[in-house]
């Protein structure tokens, strides 16, 4: 199992931040918001409470029904608190979810451009990872999905809106991957963490909301660390067909134990009514999305508009050596100190990674080193053209 591509670049990042340089850190999606206020009294009135114990491993009663009551609110799906796991973090509920589903030699269908920690949490529960190519605009490709689909597959992991593009799955998209779930008998495992940081045009739509069956078969991952900027607290959940989330909670039980009491509790109070502070970060991340992207734009790069998340995903293909993206990273880092993901961790080797979840100072500094980098750099531009 390598270590995870993002947290490896932000580790290198802060070592050199730490030797003294000046580096410019776009690797990792971490909100520089706090939580809301709400959710650090709760935090706090909960350890002052002196009444820190361990918790049932599924989460307490009280947050996994305030979650089956949010999960019914927002996606317009009757839920119970039984069907609702409570996990240390999406990652950890999205391990608890894949060692509950996959069996050895299950193959697992995942659409590029896919975030960097799918492919080994498959394996590590036994599954083949197999990776569909997306359309030019990075969105999913239904005809190379339905061609990929063999009586090995188990299931389809979605993430919409998508970390690294940013894109948005329609709702005809999700109908049509739902009706091949449904013909094939396949299971489809949603990562939702971003669906509250959309900024355009539709709103976000889940499995679960075509029909009843696909209900059956989908299971929600999500978590508070994105829209409530808790990425520190390390809180998640499962919501899923009972037989699933209790069989994620039994997993739990064994593995790992409760999640962590004050930031259920913190949780629960940022779930209970949406702090006012989200819908500023939402319109302040906006803000970071359209000067982002008119930068690169304006750079020459290629840049999809990303509808939701925090990353921007441009094309550097023609700026690319026998090294791909990894190789211009480096580069990036070691000669202008600029750290950003290469595209390669995604699946996708001719794009890089913006995080914009940092400040417009931040940004404006990074496309100003960037600019120094792209006009240093010509004749590998001009090869690459001809």
């Amino acid at each position: 199992m390598s270590l995870s591509t993002t947290i490896a670049l932000d580790t290198r990042a802060k070592e050199l931040v730490a030797a003294g340089r000046d580096v410019v850190n776009m690797t990792v999606g971490e909100p520089d918001f706090n939580a809301p206020e709400a959710v650090q009294s709760a935090a706090v009135s909960a350890v002052r409470s002196g009444k820190v114990r361990y918790t049932p491993a599924e989460g307490t009663p009280s947050l996994r029904k305030t979650i089956a009551e949010h999960v019914t609110a927002t996606r317009g799906v009757a839920y119970a608190a039984n069907e609702i796991t409570v996990c240390h973090s999406a990652k950890h509920a999205l391990s608890g979810a894949c060692l509950a589903l996959i069996e050895p030699g299950d193959e697992v269908l995942m659409l590029l451009p896919a975030w960097v920690s799918y492919v080994e949490i498959v394996r590590f529960a036994g599954g083949v990872p197999v990776s569909i190519p997306s359309r030019g605009d990075l969105g999913p490709d239904l005809d190379a999905i339905a061609r990929a689909i063999t009586p090995r597959t188990k299931g389809i992991l979605i993430n919409s809106p998508c970390n690294p593009s940013g894109y948005v799955m329609t709702e005809a998209e999700v109908r049509a991957l739902g009706a091949l779930a449904q013909r094939h008998d396949l299971w489809i495992i949603s990562d939702e963490i971003y669906r509250r940081l959309i900024y355009e045009g539709e709103r976000d739509f889940s499995p679960v909301q075509i029909s009843p069956e696909l209900r059956e078969r989908t299971v929600i991952i999500d978590g508070a660390s994105k829209a409530l900027a808790m990425t520190g607290y390390r809180i998640g959940y499962v919501a899923a067909p009972r037989a699933i989330a209790a069989a994620v909670g039994k997993l739990h039980s064994q593995l790992t134990g409760a999640p962590n009491y004050i930031s259920q509790t913190a949780f629960e109070a940022g779930l209970v009514q949406e702090p006012p502070e989200v819908t500023k970060m939402c319109a302040e991340f906006d803000r970071r999305r359209q000067r982002i992207v008119s930068g690169l734009r304006a750079l020459g790069l290629e840049t999809p508009m990303p509808r939701g998340a925090f990353y921007a995903f441009p094309s550097v293909a023609p700026y690319l050596d026998e090294r791909g993206s990894t190789g211009l990273c480096e580069d990036l880092l070691e000669q202008e100190n600029l750290a950003v993901v290469p595209g390669s961790a995604f699946g996708v080797d001719q794009h890089i990674r913006f995080s914009y979840a940092t400040s417009l100072e931040v940004i404006e500094k990074a496309l100003l080193r960037l600019e120094s980098f792209l006009q240093r750099h010509p004749a590998r531009t001009a090869a690459m053209r001809r």
